[in-house]
């Protein structure tokens, strides 16, 4: 005789293509074009990144994985030779993805 705990597992769901879920749920997320930004904008934007501080708060509108996205949070880290920042000691982002800054938030 089966323990619960035996029959349980017999209807537990099975997933024969490990990581196909996660695919299809990423295909269905709808991709945009990362757009090409004119010399105004580009100025606007070095002037906010020139605010940037390690320890400011900050909130970032950046294109990653086919789609913008944006967070907020606090600068841990600039590295000017990479031009990246890091933001919350998790999230590192190219100055160049970078679409909207705002510092001191």
């Amino acid at each position: 005789m089966l323990s619960r705990e035996q029959r349980a597992k017999i209807f537990l769901p099975f997933d024969a293509l490990n990581g196909f879920r996660e695919a299809l749920i990423e295909k269905e997320i709808e991709s945009e074009e990362k757009k090409d930004f004119f010399d105004e904008a580009c100025n606007v934007l070095q002037v906010e990144f020139n605010k940037i501080e390690i320890g400011s708060s900050i909130y970032v509108m950046y294109y990653s994985k086919k789609r913008y996205v944006s967070i907020k949070g606090i600068v841990t880290g600039i590295d000017y030779i990479k031009k990246k920042i890091r933001i919350n000691d998790e999230v590192n982002i190219n100055i160049c993805d970078i679409c909207k800054i705002e510092v001191n938030c």
